[in-house]
């Protein structure tokens, strides 16, 4: 299984436009809403060369899959998401201050870049943590927590004299 998220970048000039399709390698988003493993994702990527480096700006779209937080509905609606995200050719390539590892770039392996890491730490930082209903819950026909919505529960004879002191 190939994944969209990985580039060959053997023989590129300056730049080139790459579109890619194929399934999710794995699961990404937080637990309540993300890519389904296996779901069908298209990435549309600009690559450009930097001397001795790669940037890749790209466009992800997909499905999601996932659950309102308030009344456990399925939900599925449209992911797009946007990374840029450089790869080095060389350990040189930028160099910081020594220690800080911050700023280590992921490198070129073999004439491939993969932006999987990319998509999974903007997917954490784009999705709902808690999503919900677009246009709010129908809670009509959604049961109560403690029972059946609309049941109504009388009140015990012991305490309801004490309403009248409310």
């Amino acid at each position: 299984m190939t994944s969209p998220f990985v580039f060959n970048i053997a023989g590129l000039n300056q730049f080139a436009q790459r579109t890619q399709t194929g399934p999710s390698p794995i699961r990404i988003g937080p637990e309540m809403i993300g890519l389904a493993e296996g779901e069908e994702i298209t990435v549309d990527a600009t690559l450009s060369q930097l001397g001795g480096g790669v940037l890749v700006d790209a466009d992800i779209r997909g499905r999601l899959t996932g659950q309102c937080v308030r009344c456990l509905r399925e939900l599925h609606p449209d992911l797009e998401l946007h990374v840029t995200q450089v790869f080095s050719g060389s350990p040189d390539f930028v160099t910081g201050e020594e220690g800080d590892e911050a700023d280590d770039l992921p490198e070129i392996v073999g004439d491939q870049v993969d932006i999987l890491q990319a998509v999974i730490d903007e997917a954490v930082l784009a999705l709902p943590f808690n999503p919900t209903c677009e246009n709010g819950c129908d809670d009509s026909e959604t049961p109560a927590p403690d029972g059946v919505s609309g049941e109504f529960k009388a009140v015990d004879p012991r305490w309801g004299d004490l309403e009248k002191f409310l």
